[in-house]
């Protein structure tokens, strides 16, 4: 059986009954993980096991986990910071703060691969503004080339450590206000002014070769009708037309308010996003949701689509207790605790980042 098109989340700790049901069905590819899935690194590493085995090719499992208040696992995990702290040190010292994105990339990927979860969310590619109520310090920097250099180097990072990079949130989120968690975000500029800014750090990066993109829920009625991510414009025209991306396009969760303002069917949310470009979608925190559209949906994977999933899988990595053993490990804790940490704002553990 191959992989489907649809990610998926899980209610606990473990796998019951129901749940293996869905990740058996054709149309599901992949799971998402949070808080609630995670109680310690030994846990983890069994739940990973099992959702591995429950089919082959194995599904693919994934985390949203960045550092700062987007991190979902916590005990036993280095506490990462918030990108924007790497900005900061960059405007000080470029050279030491490119190479501290490289470790950053590397233990968040090592960590997380150690337990096997195959890949994160990461990293943001948006620029950082003060009236972003979602983005922030999530972002490394308000220079789109200083978001591009420091995110190269934190996915040279994760890729040493056997991990494939997801950049989001495509075409950037960082400038609008609204929260697309909540609503729908509105961004009047055109394709021309979001080329000037937003686009530079996905145009390199795509040249870069990164595995796979994320798009916003944002609308930009300049430039198209619909939302980004389900837009054919957006997905079609502009990142695989004009920015030559190769890889796999993941849909922003589908059960998102922010989604929703495109239609409250999502068995029609999830056709609308395959339809515009979207390789996988995303479903989270609504069963009902998932299983209206795993007994309708009728799209199943591409062959091309299938390539890039295979892309993500996780490549093995240092083992548990080498991991933790590691001198190179010790090392970036130190130096992180030296590092100032940009302030949050609370994001709920279970609200898809």
């Amino acid at each position: 059986m191959s992989l489907g098109p649809l990610m998926v989340d899980l209610a606990g700790v473990s796998l019951d009954a129901a749940e293996r049901e869905i990740l058996a069905h054709p149309l599901v590819g992949g799971v998402i993980l949070f808080s609630r899935n995670f109680v310690s690194r030994a846990q983890l590493a069994a739940l990973t096991a099992d959702l591995h085995a429950v089919r082959s090719p194995a599904l693919l499992v994934a985390v949203d986990h960045e550092g700062g208040r987007v991190q979902r696992f916590r005990a036993g995990f280095t506490e990462l910071p918030a990108m924007a702290a790497l900005g900061a040190l960059y405007e000080r010292t470029p050279a030491p703060a490119l190479a501290l994105a490289v470790e950053v990339g590397w233990l968040l990927a090592a960590e997380l691969r150690a337990v096997g979860v195959d890949f994160s969310f990461a990293p943001v590619l948006d620029l950082y503004t003060p009236n972003s109520r979602v983005i922030r310090e999530r972002a490394f920097h308000a220079d789109p080339s200083v978001v591009a250099r420091l995110a190269q180097a934190f996915v040279r990072g994760m890729h040493a450590a056997g991990m494939a990079a997801v950049g989001k949130h495509f075409p950037g989120h960082g400038t609008v206000t609204a929260d697309s968690h909540h609503e729908l975000p509105v961004d009047g500029r055109d394709l021309a002014q979001v080329r000037q800014r937003d686009l530079l750090p996905f145009r390199l990066l795509c040249a870069a070769g990164i595995e796979a993109i994320m798009p916003a829920h944002i609308l930009f009625p300049a430039v198209d009708a619909v939302p980004v991510g389900y837009s054919s414009v957006w997905l079609r025209d502009v990142l695989r037309g004009e920015l030559g991306f190769q890889g796999m396009i993941f849909s922003d969760d589908l059960s998102m308010s922010g989604a929703a303002a495109q239609t409250h069917d999502p068995v029609a949310r999830a056709r609308l996003a395959l339809a515009a470009g979207c390789d996988m979608g995303l479903l989270c925190n609504d069963r009902p949701a998932v299983e209206r559209v795993l007994d309708q949906l009728q799209v199943p994977a591409t062959p091309l689509s299938l390539v890039r999933m295979m892309r993500l899988h996780g490549r093995p990595g240092l083992a548990e207790a080498p991991l933790m053993a590691a001198p190179r490990r010790a090392q970036i804790c130190a130096q992180l605790a030296a590092l100032a940490v940009a302030p949050s704002l609370a994001l709920g553990d279970d609200a898809p980042a």
